[in-house]
C-alpha cells in the first residue's frame, strides 16, 4: 500500500502555501526591510545561542552561551558589562558543534517562583538533560549546586540535540528534541512514538508524581496510544532549532533543519506528525522506508531549497510596540547563508514570504525579544567562529520588494 500524504497545515488559511522556491503572491501588506543594529558595539559573547528577557526586569536580558554559561546584561547601556548568572561548564558536553548548553527558560511565575530550566548535552553516557536551578531574585544569580534533573534523553550521536525549552500560556513546559543524529534518521526515531527523539514534548513541571519531577498533562494526545510516550505533543521532526510561541495567537512556530534539500517552517500543533523521515519538507524523502502504511502528515507553512540555505534558524513573531509596520511578522533566518525572511500573519491568514536582509555580517544563531516585546537577534561573526553579538531589529529606509520566494539574492 502506498503512503497517502495529507497536506494539512494546522487549520490556518494559507494565502500562499508552501513555495518550494517558486513565485508566490506577495503579502497583502508589504513588510519593510530591516536593519540589525549592534546593541553593545564591538562587545562579543562566546558561542551565544539564545537571548530572553529576565523576569521583573525591564531592560536586562539573559544570554545563553553554548559552552555552559548564562550571562545577564543591561540592554539600556551600550557600555554595559555582562554578569555570569549560571556556570555549568563542568557538566556540559561540547565535543560536537551541536552539543552544549542549548536553551533556557524562566518559570512563568518567576521571580515569585525563582527557578530556571535548561536543556544541555552531557556525556558518560551521551545524553541530553532537562534540569532546573533556583536563583536569587535579588541578584539574579543561580545556584549551580541546586540542579534537579527532570528528564534525560539518551543520544546515540553527537548532533541533532534540538532544542528549545519554553512555557506556553497553559503553564506547561514544551521542549523540542532532535532525532538522535547521524544522517537519514537511521533509528527511525521520527516516526517512532516509543521514543522522545524527533519530538516536541509537553509536560507539567508544577505537578510532580510519585516517580518523576513532572507529570504528563491529561490532554496530551498520545496517552491512549499503545506503547507511546505520553510526553509527546508532536512528532516527525528532524531537529527543530528554535521554536517560539506567538504571544498574541498562541501558535507555536518552529524551524526544522533539513537534511539534503529543504529547510522548513512549521506551526506545531497537538498530535501533529511532521513527516520526518518519510518526508523532508513537503516532499517524499529519498530514503523513506517501505510503503507499508497510510500516514497523514502536516506540511510546512514554508520551505526553502538548499540553494537558498543549509540550516534554518527558527524565529519569532514580532509583537512589540515601537515598529507597528512589523506587527504580526514571523522572522526566521538561515545560519549558513545569513539571509533573513519574514512572513506576515494576519488573523488566521499566513501570507507570502518576503526576503528582508541578505548576507549581513553575521550568522543568525537565535531570535529573541526583550521585556517589551522588541525583537533581538544573536549572531556569530561567521558560521565558523565562536564570537557573536547581540543586535536589535530596526527599520531600514526602503521597503523590501515582496519577492514571494526565499531565493532573492
Amino acid at each position: 500500500m502506498k503512503h497517502v500524504w495529507a497536506t494539512v497545515v494546522c487549520g490556518l488559511s494559507l494565502a500562499t502555501g508552501v513555495n518550494g522556491g517558486q513565485e508566490m503572491e506577495s503579502p497583502e501588506t508589504p513588510i519593510p526591510t530591516i536593519r540589525l543594529a549592534p546593541i553593545f558595539g564591538s562587545r562579543t559573547f562566546t558561542l551565544p545561542v539564545q537571548v530572553l528577557p529576565i523576569p521583573a526586569n525591564t531592560t536586562t536580558v539573559a544570554i545563553v552561551e553554548q559552552a555552559g554559561r548564562i550571562k545577564s546584561i543591561d540592554t539600556a547601556h551600550r557600555d554595559a558589562k555582562p554578569t555570569t548568572i549560571l556556570d555549568i561548564t563542568d557538566r556540559v558536553r561540547l565535543k560536537n558543534n551541536e552539543e552544549g548548553l542549548l536553551s533556557m527558560a524562566y518559570h512563568p511565575a518567576a521571580p515569585r517562583n525563582p527557578t530556571l530550566y535548561v536543556w544541555y548535552a552531557a556525556g558518560s553516557p551521551r545524553r541530553t538533560v532537562l534540569s532546573r536551578f533556583t536563583y536569587d531574585p535579588a541578584t539574579g544569580l543561580a545556584d549551580a549546586a541546586s540542579e534537579e534533573v527532570i528528564l534525560e534523553v539518551p543520544q546515540p550521536w553527537g548532533n541533532h540535540n534540538g532544542g528549545t525549552v519554553l512555557f506556553g500560556r497553559d503553564g506547561m513546559l514544551y521542549l523540542s528534541i532532535g532525532d538522535g543524529g547521524a544522517a537519514n534518521d537511521p533509528k527511525g526515531a521520527g516516526q517512532d512514538l516509543t521514543t522522545l527523539l524527533g519530538t516536541v514534548i509537553r509536560i507539567d513541571i508544577d505537578q510532580p508524581n510519585e516517580t518523576m519531577l513532572y507529570s504528563i498533562p491529561s490532554d496530551n494526545p498520545f496517552l491512549e496510544t499503545n506503547g507511546a510516550r505520553g510526553e509527546i505533543w508532536a512528532y516527525g521532526l528532524r531537529n527543530i532549532w528554535r521554536m517560539a510561541f506567538d504571544s498574541k495567537t498562541g501558535l507555536l512556530w518552529g524551524g526544522d533543519v533539513g537534511q539534503n534539500a529543504f529547510e522548513e517552517v512549521d506551526i506545531i500543533t497537538k498530535g501533529g506528525n511532521y513527516g520526518w523521515n518519510l518526508r523532508e519538507g513537503a516532499h517524499n524523502f529519498y530514503k523513506s522506508p517501505g510503503d507499508t502504511e497510510t500516514v497523514v502528515t502536516i506540511d510546512p507553512v514554508h520551505e526553502y531549497p538548499r540553494g537558498d540555505g543549509q540550516s534554518i534558524t527558527g524565529g519569532e513573531v514580532y509583537r512589540g510596540s515601537t515598529i507597528p509596520e512589523l506587527e504580526g511578522v514571523y522572522f526566521f533566518a538561515d545560519y549558513m547563508t545569513r539571509r533573513i525572511w519574514g512572513i506576515r500573519v494576519t488573523g488566521d491568514e499566513v501570507g507570502g514570504v518576503t526576503h528582508l536582509n541578505d548576507r549581513q555580517p553575521m550568522a543568525v544563531s537565535s531570535f529573541g525579544h526583550d521585556a517589551s516585546g522588541e525583537l533581538l537577534v544573536l549572531g556569530f561573526e561567521s558560521p565558523y567562529t565562536r564570537r557573536g553579538r547581540l543586535y536589535r531589529v530596526t527599520l531600514a529606509s526602503a521597503l523590501a520588494t515582496p519577492s514571494g520566494r526565499s531565493t532573492s539574492r
